[in-house]
């Protein structure tokens, strides 16, 4: 029989999926973007905030877009310089999220988003979200040292001592 290649055991098994709108992470390059696979999409980060999903699933195609991370506080003055912003229909049964959405299919989605990456990098509150710390697995968490009422045991025997010749 022969032998398989160690090496094919740690390789990727495909190719990751590349960001859709990359044109995005280029306009927020200055930032140093990161991004991370979320629920089928793309959250960018810059520094610790997650600011952005992208988003290119199809289904349902309305959801296609760039989310951008803010509260409803702001919902208002957003879409006062975004007209086409609006909420995600897939969270929330379509209620109101501290989520909104630029759809793809906008007439000015290239133009929005671009404004909306402006706001990025001027640093503006109104968007980005720090993200909620991760719970820790039952596995990962640490499990609290048992104590015992009891006194630990110390030997009652006398050290012994070497017979100097």
């Amino acid at each position: 029989m022969p032998r398989r290649d160690p090496n094919a055991l740690f390789a990727p098994k495909k190719e990751p999926k590349k960001p859709p709108f990359d044109f995005v992470l280029d306009e927020l390059s200055a930032q140093e973007p990161w991004t991370r696979p979320m629920f089928g999409c793309h959250a960018v980060y810059v520094e610790d905030k997650i600011v952005l999903i992208l988003r290119d699933k199809g289904r349902p195609a309305c959801d296609d877009g760039v989310w951008v991370a803010t509260t409803e506080a702001h919902h208002a003055s957003l879409r006062r310089e975004l007209p086409s912003l609006r909420s995600i229909t897939v969270l929330a049964s379509g209620g109101v999220t501290g989520w909104q959405i630029l759809p793809v299919e906008a007439d000015d989605f290239e133009e929005s988003v671009l404004r909306v990456c402006a706001l990025v990098r001027a640093g503006d509150v109104r968007i980005g979200k720090m993200p909620k710390p991760r719970r820790k697995s039952a596995k990962t968490s640490a499990k609290p040292a048992k104590t015992s009422a009891k006194p630990a045991k110390t030997s009652a025997k006398p050290a012994k001592r070497r017979r100097s010749s």
